[in-house]
C-alpha cells in the first residue's frame, strides 16, 4: 500500500475553517474541532493509492478534469488525482454543486 501527497489550496482550508468557526460559535466548540479533524482524517484517507475517484457530476467541473466525493452526506470535496499526488481545490456544501 502506497500513499499518495495530499495538498491542500488555502482556499480549502479557509472554508473547513469558517464552517468550525459556524460550529463554534452555535456553542459546540467541541464538535468545531471534531469537525475539522475528521476532515483531515479524511484527506489523509484519501492518499491511499489503491483507491480511485469518479469524475465529478457537474459537467464544468468533469471537462476541468476534477474529481468529487461526498463527505458526510453534507460536503463535497472537489480534487485533482494523479498517480503520485492529491491536490484538494474546494470543499463546499453539496447544495451549491449543481
Amino acid at each position: 500500500m502506497g500513499q499518495r501527497k495530499v495538498s491542500i489550496k488555502k482556499s480549502v482550508a479557509e472554508s473547513i475553517a469558517q464552517i468550525s468557526w459556524f460550529i463554534e460559535s452555535k456553542g459546540m466548540v467541541l464538535t468545531a474541532e471534531k469537525f475539522s479533524n475528521s476532515v483531515y482524517d479524511y484527506f489523509g484517507e484519501m492518499a491511499d493509492d489503491r483507491r480511485q475517484f469518479a469524475t465529478c457530476r457537474n459537467i464544468q467541473r468533469a471537462s476541468l478534469g476534477y474529481k468529487c466525493i461526498s463527505f458526510n452526506k453534507k460536503y463535497t470535496i472537489v480534487f485533482i488525482e494523479t498517480d503520485k499526488a492529491i491536490t484538494i481545490c474546494e470543499f463546499l456544501p453539496s447544495k451549491l454543486v449543481k
